[in-house]
């Protein structure tokens, strides 16, 4: 069921990133009246060119199973005869609202569980050009490829090739249930949204080339739920072999649910699902098919269900660390990093402090032990709620990049470390320096305000495009070569041995060792957490279990 068909001049958003608006296109070839036109396996496309970029919207790479077949993998999309219309974006997946006070809401002109398309932005002259696909964000629950903010054209204009995927969200997207999983010739479950991203990748190996990108060059890029995502397709084995290289923005590499098993202190995938059946009033999967997609969605989210990845021995066989420190992820090299100031809850409180110093200091000694002394020296009660947010953001998108950019070094690859920590007037006046995603504008080129989410501070600084130039000219060079580089640029060194590293300010400035001991610290906590059999990567600070102190020292 569509909804929302009323086109206007800005679509949907995502918890944490966006891209370029349009009407939901309609399934059934059109004749279009004039424009580029290309072939590919499923029939011929027409689209649009401007200014020699040449694009294409709204392109079926998937079909996905919808209704009383929902909860399937994706299947190969129908082919046409004429030439479908591709000169408007297809439909948001379906996702439930974003309140009207965040920064991030931007709801979509239009949304359907037939929601598995892709769009493709190129140089009217590409040959063979570096191809970057893009996952968005959004907490694996809202999100679009279609808004405003990843319009492609700043990257067709360096010559790449850039594509922008939607994926299935929320329960649509990501619900295990044993029945789920016996209907399976696997006998796993969840991850289908994983599977249409996969799926995706698949359909530029086949199809690319036909609009003069490289389908041997692919680099797949995206921030926090599509940067998530990427570190997935980096550790599946479906996935490998259909990139070459990774753009990583505020990725997370926590514990996740395991199939059907209870471990790490959380119930497993299956038991999840079911749980949300019985919230939900649904008595199998078959009654769960029955239910209207938007009124599943709303009601799961009201529920408490968190959509994310399954550990089901298939398509995630193991902890995303463990997969990390046996050397056995995608051998290809990275841009991993993060923002400076992620976690940033405008018009709030932010978290509670204890009402004193020594109290603050009792509590961080409950939780992290001997750790405790340089969790205070990194994050002192000084700072007040600043301290505890900072060390959520490190201790989560931190934490979790760096981690990847030392894997991949070890594994004698090269890895590029960033931390984005621009800020500029409007975010200034708000506290909004560094908050989470607040680096997709510059990773775009899309700072005007029409390409932003009502709410979002909008750029206005005398920097601001230096430093999208910049950006923009790292990310497509390093989808080009491996080597992210630009004219007049700083030399980006790769992570290494010295932990060599880029912060964006008003002008990208090289450096060493990010945070001396940041990433210390919270490896040893989330390494305390694995042998203890507890989660980890997500309790950070207060937010986490007081435990008995630990022998567990910071390695050097």
């Amino acid at each position: 069921m569509t909804i929302g068909t009323t086109c206007r001049g800005k679509m949907s958003l995502l918890g944490l990133a966006l891209a370029l608006a349009g009407c939901a296109h309609s399934s059934s070839p059109i004749e279009a009246a004039s424009g580029p036109e290309v072939g590919i396996e499923p029939g011929a496309l027409r689209g649009i060119e401007n200014s020699g970029i040449r694009s294409f919207k709204g392109i079926p790479y998937a079909a996905a199973a919808v209704g009383e077949r929902r909860w399937k993998p994706p299947q190969r999309p129908a082919s046409w005869t004429g030439v479908r219309d591709a000169r408007e974006f297809g439909p948001a997946c379906i996702q439930p609202p974003v309140p009207a006070r965040s920064i991030y809401n931007d709801p979509p002109a239009a949304t359907s569980e037939d929601c598995l398309s892709l769009n493709v932005w190129s140089p009217a002259d590409a040959r063979r050009a570096p191809v970057i696909v893009w996952l968005h964000g959004g907490s694996l629950r809202i999100g679009v490829s279609s808004l405003p903010l990843y319009d492609g054209n700043n990257y067709a204009s360096r010559g790449v090739v850039f594509v922008s995927v939607n994926y299935r969200l929320g329960p649509l997207g990501w619900l295990a249930h044993e029945e789920l999983s016996g209907e399976s010739p696997a006998g796993i479950s969840g991850n289908y949204g994983l599977l249409d991203q996969i799926a995706a990748l698949e359909w530029v190996r086949d199809n690319i080339a036909a609009f003069g990108g490289d389908p041997a060059n692919v680099t797949v890029m995206g921030e926090s739920a599509g940067a998530l995502s990427t570190t997935y397709l980096m550790v599946s084995p479906q996935a490998r072999g259909l990139f070459g290289k990774a753009i990583i923005q505020s990725t997370n590499v926590r514990s996740f649910p395991e199939l059907s098993q209870d471990d790490n202190r959380t119930p497993s995938a299956e038991r999840i699902g079911a749980e949300l059946l019985s919230d939900l009033g649904a008595s199998d999967i078959a009654a769960a098919r029955a239910l209207e997609a938007q009124d599943l969605t709303e009601r799961a989210t009201a529920a408490g269900f968190i959509p994310q990845g399954t550990i089901d021995g298939v398509v995630l066989p193991r902890q995303l660390v463990d997969i990390f420190d046996s050397g056995d992820q995608a051998r290809v090299p990275v841009i991993v990093g993060f923002n400076a100031h992620e976690f940033r809850p405008e018009g709030g409180p932010g978290p509670r402090m204890p009402s004193s110093l020594k109290e603050y200091e009792e509590r961080i000694e409950s939780i992290y032990g001997n750790l405790a002394p340089e969790f205070l020296r990194l994050y002192p009660a000084g700072e007040g709620a600043d301290a505890l947010l900072d060390a959520a953001g490190d201790g989560i998108f931190g934490w979790s990049g760096e981690r990847i950019a030392l894997s991949q070094r070890d594994l004698g690859l090269e890895s590029y470390f960033y931390i984005f920590d621009h800020c500029y007037p409007a975010a200034e006046r708000r506290d909004l320096c560094g908050f989470h995603a607040s680096e997709l504008p510059f990773s775009f080129g899309n700072l005007d305000a029409e390409a932003l989410p009502d709410r979002w501070p909008v750029p206005d600084g005398t920097s601001d495009r230096a430093v999208s130039d910049a950006m923009l000219d790292y990310w497509t060079s390093f989808a080009a070569s491996g080597n992210p580089h630009g004219e007049g640029l700083p030399d980006w060194q790769a992570y290494g041995s010295q932990q060599n590293y880029l912060r964006f300010v008003d002008t990208p400035v090289a450096g060493r060792d990010p945070r001396p001991g940041m990433f210390e610290l919270h490896e040893a906590f989330s390494r305390r957490q694995r042998e203890l059999g507890r989660s980890w990567g997500q309790a950070i600070g207060l937010a986490a279990e007081p435990e008995e102190p630990s022998t567990t020292r910071i390695k050097q």
